[in-house]
């Protein structure tokens, strides 16, 4: 008997695996695994979600309309310009699916989103990684690895899972150093939560190349993961080629109602930051005394080292795990001995600073 061949290279892909949310039977947990806002939505997006259900028998507004107006008010940017995806992944995958092949290859840093390689691969293109350095990236190599085959640059910035951003005028130096016929995607997924002088998203790089994708997510500092939500700010060429590969209706009414009022609510928005902002140093400082390599972050979340304190990440991750703290294992990036931690609530953020303490004998 024969059975159905996927196209090549789709074997050889890891599944993409998220961050944990249950641990033993019924035990309450504090997910810390995920990047996800310790505040939750606003409660005006909650609202209008809720005000939706009752039209759920009707089609969602192809073109999120009324979410993209939205999105373009509150970042005083062109709506013509935005298309919206069910979450940035989306978005990746599309651009992936538009403008590489057979042959080509996708370049991105060695601890790149693991999507860029996933996409690109089921593509059909090569996924190839430039080395950072000090877990950042490093421009210089990733210009080093272009090759006459290269069609599209992913760069996260800041980047999952190190936290690790590089400045505006690097990113314009990384642009200025490739062929126009090479897309360079800004992966701006943790960009609300960055308060350095010289960070930008991208929405400027945007409007003045025809080769820069900025791309967005709500899962983040909005709060609706759940919802499965991001945008991308293009030049007009590429929003028609995404308005030709999208679904039809690849927007579901409720996050486009919930993602309207999220975007609006930038009062919640600043909460959420500012609590970012407490909250990062208190646990890189608490971290750092108790010996483990804390990756300066300007995210929402800290990636903790275990090498040099006699403990492996693994052995933390199931400590932690018994204790109802949920933390991220990144060894899929390339990072075997270390863990994410997303910034939580106060009694979270305390609960595992103890824990780990206990952990390691501090």
């Amino acid at each position: 008997m024969t059975t159905p061949v996927p196209q090549p290279g789709i074997m050889t892909i890891s599944p993409y695996v998220g961050g944990k949310s249950k641990a033993g039977e019924n035990q309450k947990v504090a997910k810390l695994s995920s990047n996800e806002s310790p505040l939750g939505p606003s409660p005006k997006a909650v609202a209008a979600i809720e005000a939706v259900l009752k039209d759920g028998h009707r089609y969602p507004d192809g073109g999120s309309r009324l979410l993209i107006e939205a999105i373009a008010e509150i970042h005083d940017i062109n709506p013509a310009h935005i298309v919206c995806g069910n979450g940035s992944d989306e978005l990746i995958s599309l651009l992936n699916m538009a403008y590489v092949g057979p042959g080509d290859e996708v370049l991105f840093p060695e601890h790149g989103f693991l999507m860029y390689a996933i996409s690109a691969t089921v593509a059909g293109a090569t996924p190839v990684k430039a080395p950072e350095v000090n877990r950042t990236t490093d421009v210089d190599s990733l210009l080093a690895a272009v090759t006459e085959r290269t069609k599209i640059v992913f760069l996260a910035n800041p980047n999952n899972p190190t936290g690790t951003y590089i400045s505006h005028s690097e990113v314009e130096r990384l642009r200025d150093g490739l062929r126009d016929d090479i897309l360079l995607v800004l992966d701006a997924a943790y960009a609300e939560y960055v308060t350095r002088e010289d960070y930008r998203a991208g929405i400027e790089m945007v409007e003045a190349h025809d080769n820069v994708v900025m791309t967005r997510t709500f899962s983040k500092i909005y709060g609706l993961a759940a919802a499965r939500l991001g945008w991308a700010y293009c030049p007009p060429a590429v929003v028609d080629v995404l308005n030709r590969v999208r679904g039809p209706f690849n927007i579901n009414a409720l996050a486009q109602a919930g993602g309207a009022e999220a975007v609006r609510d930038q009062a919640h928005i600043e909460k959420a930051r500012q609590h970012n902002e407490k909250w990062l140093p208190v646990l890189t400082q608490s971290f750092r005394g108790m010996g483990l390599d804390v990756t300066p972050s300007v995210g929402n979340f800290l990636l903790l080292d275990f090498d040099g304190t006699g403990k492996s990440a693994a052995d933390a991750e199931a400590y932690l795990a018994e204790q109802g703290l949920l933390l991220r294992a990144v060894a899929g990036y390339g990072l075997p001995n270390c863990l994410r931690m997303t910034i939580g609530l106060e009694d979270e953020n305390h609960a595992v600073i103890e824990a780990l303490r206990t952990f390691l004998g501090k």
